[in-house]
C-alpha cells in the first residue's frame, strides 16, 4: 500500500511539472512570433479599455472613419492604407506587415489622442516595424495642435499598440495596457517636439 501511494505521488508530480512546463511554453509562443492569446486587434484594444477607471474615460471613436463605433474601440480596415498613415503614422510601405488592426480616438481632436493596435504578420521584424512607426509619428506637421508624448508597446511579440497625445491621457493608456494585457511591455517612449 505504501509503494502504491508513493508511486501515486511520484506519477502526479511528473504530470505536475509536464503541466507547468506547458504553460510556460503558451506564454512564451508569441514572444517566438507563434500565436497570441488575443484573437485580434480588436479584443487587445478592448481589454485595455475595460480596466479604465471612470475618471479616466474620455468621449471617443474607434474603428475607420467609414465604419466608426461610438464610445469604444473599432476595427480598422487596414486596406486604407493612407487613413492609417495620415491618422495614426502607419507608413504605407510597412502596411503589408500587418495582418488586423483596431483603433480609439478622443472625438474632441486626434491630437488629445489616438492608439491603435497592429497585429503583426507572422515572421514581420518588429524592432524595425516600430522604428518606422516611430520616425513617421515624430516626424508629422500637426495641423490642429500637438501630441506630448508618443508610446509604442509590444504584446505578447504579435502586437504593438501606438498611442500618442495629451501627456496623462497616454500615461493612463500605457498603464492600462500594461496592467492589462499579458505580455505587454513598453518598447518606446518619446516626447514629441
Amino acid at each position: 500500500m505504501k509503494k502504491t501511494v508513493v508511486l501515486f505521488i511520484a506519477v502526479m508530480m511528473v504530470f505536475s511539472l509536464f503541466g507547468c512546463g506547458g504553460k510556460q511554453n503558451n506564454g512564451q509562443s508569441g514572444q517566438e512570433g507563434g500565436e497570441s492569446q488575443y484573437a485580434d486587434a480588436l479584443e487587445v484594444m478592448n481589454e485595455v479599455l475595460k480596466v479604465y477607471g471612470e475618471d479616466e474615460l474620455f468621449a471617443m471613436y474607434g474603428g475607420d472613419l467609414e465604419n466608426a463605433v461610438m464610445d469604444a474601440p473599432g476595427k480598422f480596415d487596414i486596406s486604407k492604407t493612407e487613413e492609417l498613415e495620415n491618422a495614426y503614422g502607419l507608413p504605407e510601405d510597412i502596411s503589408s506587415d500587418i495582418e488586423d488592426a483596431a483603433s480609439m480616438m478622443h472625438m474632441m481632436n486626434a491630437n488629445t489622442f489616438s492608439g491603435i493596435a497592429y497585429r503583426l504578420k507572422e515572421g514581420t521584424d518588429m524592432d524595425a516595424f516600430v522604428d518606422s512607426i516611430k520616425s513617421c509619428v515624430l516626424a508629422k506637421q500637426w495641423v490642429c495642435g500637438q501630441p506630448d508624448t508618443l508610446v509604442i508597446i509590444n504584446v505578447d511579440g504579435r502586437y504593438v499598440i501606438t498611442a500618442f497625445g495629451a501627456a496623462e491621457l497616454v500615461e493612463d493608456f500605457k498603464s492600462n495596457a500594461l496592467s492589462a494585457l499579458s505580455g505587454a511591455q513598453v518598447v518606446t517612449e518619446a516626447p514629441i517636439a
